[in-house]
């Protein structure tokens, strides 16, 4: 991103030196001789450094400080000032500019106070998205040892010297988040900012508020200017989850912010240009929502430059087991307990569980088991009991069994999940005790 500045100075000889000197110095520079023209360019277009003499015409510096910063906190002020006003620079900075330079001064001196500014800005901004997105880990573990998950981290590291918007696909559960985090995290982006948000949780008004900021007064209750994720993300990667969930109003807003690099906060009358990469999100299918009006085609083709499409866990049963003992391991520590993995009934009923929740869901049954086991190894007794009795599930081609091996399967395991009580079992089952026993004698 380029800092914009501008410099209001009535001697024209200084204002021409300091726009040449940092011009070249690759900022966007405006310059007036005038305090109350520098406040209407204000108003009208987004600087991001104010330079203003303390002595000018229609307006001094002192006063238009004090309106820039009621109206536009964001912007850092540097008060220009003869040797004689210093105590006014002291005020000035008391009243929030940045810093003050004294006439004479190097120009040299003056472009290294603009560095400082542009890098205590970015930094700010780097803080905001690390308290937005808080508890962020750039170390992820990505189980891959099926082949989808393979192909998809294929994809991601072919990505990893591009710059594209991509769109991931997939169920809820499959670990979207995750995937997204690490296109962020192997991409040129990877020190600048990663912020994320979803969609589907807040109200219109709220996203558009969360997503773009908004202007003192745009709203009730909006009391001061308020920077939204997509600035926020500048030079960074922002992800938006659930993203068919946006109404087709913010879906407008967004299409413009990524083909024109620029929006308008809520409220707002001056364009802010941005630099963001955008990751999307969903567990739906665009194609029909587009054909049905609820999602803008063109919206969908900036951001599906590549799509890359998560599996299923059921899909994915070679990664069942390691991803099982990947959140055994994270999740042990803070129960204090000494459990070392799965007893194989544990473990095969673990793969033989469809998983409609997929990763997110796996990872809540593991963590749960920590919680109700008592021994070294989590048992079967410790699973829900849905997917102890619904371990029928997914078919495994290796282990297809006759129809009487599946009832006698299905009936043992009830009778286990009810401790052993065959009456009961054949209570819940609907069936006599006799036939609950010829089912159980069964070669």
């Amino acid at each position: 991103m380029t800092f914009k500045i501008l410099l209001a100075e009535d001697e024209e000889i200084t204002l021409n030196n300091i726009v040449d000197t940092l011009r070249e110095e690759g900022y966007d520079v405006e310059g007036t001789k005038d305090g109350i023209e520098a406040l209407k360019m204000i108003e009208s277009d987004n600087f991001d450094i104010l330079i203003t003499d303390i002595k000018m015409s229609g307006m001094d510096g002192i006063t238009l400080l004090e309106k820039v910063k009621e109206e536009s906190p964001g912007i850092e002020v540097v008060i220009i000032t003869g040797f004689g006003s210093i105590r006014s620079a002291v005020d000035a900075v008391k009243k929030g500019a940045f810093d003050y330079i004294t006439k004479p001064f190097d120009l040299d001196e003056l472009v290294l106070r603009i560095r400082r500014i542009e890098e205590q800005k970015r930094l700010r901004n780097e803080n905001i998205a690390l308290r937005t997105f808080a508890g962020i880990d750039k170390k992820h573990s990505i189980i891959a040892k099926s082949g989808g998950m393979r192909h998809v981290l294929s994809m991601v590291e072919e990505l990893k010297d591009s710059d594209v918007n991509v769109l991931l696909t997939g169920e809820t559960g499959v670990g979207k988040n995750l995937i997204a985090r690490n296109l962020h995290y192997t991409s040129k982006r990877h020190d600048k900012p990663f912020l994320s948000i979803n969609c589907a949780t807040l109200t219109e008004e709220l996203l558009a508020s969360e997503l773009f900021g908004h202007e003192k007064g745009a709203f009730t209750g909006a009391v001061m200017t308020k920077q939204g994720l997509i600035e926020i993300a500048d030079t960074g990667t922002l992800f938006l989850d659930e993203i068919a969930e946006l109404s087709t109003n913010l879906q407008a807003k967004l299409l413009k912010a990524i083909e024109e690099g620029e929006f308008y906060r809520v409220g707002g009358t001056r364009p802010i240009k941005v630099d963001v990469r955008f990751i999307a999100s969903t567990n739906q299918n665009v194609k029909k929502l587009i054909s049905e009006g609820r999602f803008r085609e063109d919206l969908y083709y900036r951001l599906n430059v590549i799509e890359i499409h998560i599996p299923p866990l059921r899909e994915r049963f070679d990664d069942i087991k390691p991803l099982s003992l990947l959140f055994l391991q994270k999740h042990l520590p803070k129960s204090g307990k000494k459990i070392t993995g799965f007893t194989k009934e544990a473990m095969d009923i673990l793969l033989s569980y469809s998983f409609p929740g997929n990763v997110r869901e796996l990872e809540n049954i593991i963590e749960r088991a920590i919680i109700l086991e008592k021994s070294n190894l989590i048992k079967s007794e410790s699973l829900p009991q849905a997917i102890r009795v619904l371990r029928i599930d997914t078919i495994d081609p290796d282990k297809i069994l006759t129809i009487d091996e599946l009832v006698k399967d299905y009936v043992e395991n009830v009778v286990k999940m009810l401790g052993g009580n065959r009456s009961k079992a054949a209570e819940v089952l609907g069936i006599s005790r006799t036939s609950l026993w010829k089912i159980l004698k069964q070669d």
